[in-house]
């Protein structure tokens, strides 16, 4: 156990370096806890910093906040502290974690049979998973979501991290400048670092047409104010008539004209179309157009840190699985589609299980988007374990894509 860490909870330092920032809201204080709970070596809890946690364009005048679940039962205080101990503790060993090891380790005042009994209920209610029936409990992704949502506290990156950060964008080129942020990031973070730009997203859409070719055929036309022209061949549904394709027409008329192409993706079928060629056309539309949208917006992804994915313990046991994912997060549209929030999201942490995608379950993001001053130009993640060292991760992506816009935005005003 390492000494004189100045943390609520300390810990030793495992497969990630030394944990940091991990911590509880003040009213654990107040009410007298976390003398009790924190190890002899600790002395101090660390402050946390909650400008840390979203802030990234440089144009905001306000940081955000990751908020609060509401939809988890809240937990009780004793249980809030247990959880904030395993995710601790797991992250930093990547073992099971017994109750004789927090009876021992931490001053909880109870004895091991009723941390026991605490741990087996929260493994009923979701929030720990029990991998062996003789085995101690890990968290689960609902653990780890209530953990980020009510009981981190995070810190600034360290100055030393900051300035690693600060001088990989020092470069000249956009490629450039990407590639060592995300290989410093990958670094500072032992995790795979990625990044993917965004380009002509806010190209505004001047015509969007469709065009019958017959019976069994029409032409989807896109037109731009760039003064590109995009068109894709599609199969009309069976029945289709001249009316349907004048419904649809008025509709690309009021949903798509004179808004950027990053809209398209977001189109809904219209529910006054006859329900069944009508609508079935209006769905090959959409698709049509957003497959336009992804070709004309898609940007450059940059990955660093594969090697940091193969070193932990999680992985070592299918490597070849993992080989296989890394490929196609460079092959596919796996990572590109991952890393764009779903517009309903809340925070910038996708945990397991919350991922759409089924081949990511077993991986957390962290993400944050970077700017050119107010205007999107890209995404930067870092992706790893669901026992990823959130504490360290989430301040340094955020910290990195803020500070990675202040970077673009001079360079688009040199």
């Amino acid at each position: 156990m390492n000494k004189g860490m100045g943390l609520p909870f300390g810990f030793s330092s495992g497969s990630f370096g030394l944990v940091r920032g991990f911590g509880f809201e003040n009213s654990i204080g107040q009410v007298g806890l976390v003398g009790r709970i924190c190890p002899k070596s600790s002395t101090s809890p660390m402050l946390s910093s909650q400008s840390e946690r979203t802030r990234t364009n440089p144009n905001q005048s306000e940081p955000s906040k990751l908020e609060t679940s509401t939809l988890m039962e809240s937990l009780p205080e004793r249980k809030r502290i247990l959880l904030h101990a395993v995710v601790v503790e797991y992250v930093a060993g990547a073992e099971p974690i017994a109750s004789e090891l927090l009876t021992v380790k931490y001053d909880l005042g109870v004895r091991s049979a009723t941390v026991r009994n605490e741990l087996a209920e929260m493994s009923e209610q979701g929030y720990l998973e029990q991998p062996h029936t003789s085995a101690g409990r890990i968290p689960s992704d609902k653990g780890y979501r209530f953990y980020i949502d009510n009981l981190l506290q995070l810190q600034p990156p360290e100055n030393a991290n900051r300035k690693q950060v600060k001088t990989a964008q020092e470069g000249e080129a956009l490629r450039e400048l990407l590639s060592e942020t995300t290989r410093v990031l990958s670094r500072m973070t032992h995790l795979l670092s990625v990044a993917t730009t965004v380009k002509g997203a806010n190209v505004m859409v001047k015509s969007a047409i469709v065009s019958a070719f017959g019976p069994h055929q029409a032409l989807v036309v896109l037109g731009l104010s760039n003064g590109d022209v995009h068109n894709k061949l599609v199969e009309c549904p069976t029945g289709l008539t001249l009316a349907d394709v004048g419904q649809i027409n008025e509709w690309l008329q009021r949903e798509c004209i004179n808004k950027p192409i990053r809209t398209l993706p977001k189109l809904k079928i219209p529910g006054e179309l006859n329900p069944e060629s009508g609508q079935q056309l209006a769905q090959i539309t959409i698709t049509a157009l957003k497959g336009m949208a992804r070709e004309l917006t898609r940007g450059k992804l940059v990955t660093h840190g594969e090697e940091f994915l193969f070193g932990q313990p999680e992985y070592r046991h299918d490597a070849s699985m993992l080989a296989n994912l890394v490929d196609q997060f460079k092959q596919t549209d796996l990572l590109i589609d991952s890393l764009h929030a779903p517009s309903d999201e809340t925070t910038p942490v996708t945990i397991g299980k919350e991922h759409r995608n089924p081949e990511l379950h077993h991986f957390s993001m962290v993400r944050q988007t970077f700017y050119v001053g107010s205007i999107e130009a890209g995404t930067i993640a870092v992706i790893g374990p669901t026992r990823m060292d959130y504490a360290n991760s989430i301040p340094m992506v955020n910290y990195t894509a803020r500070t990675l816009s202040e970077a673009l935005t001079r360079f688009a005003g040199s």
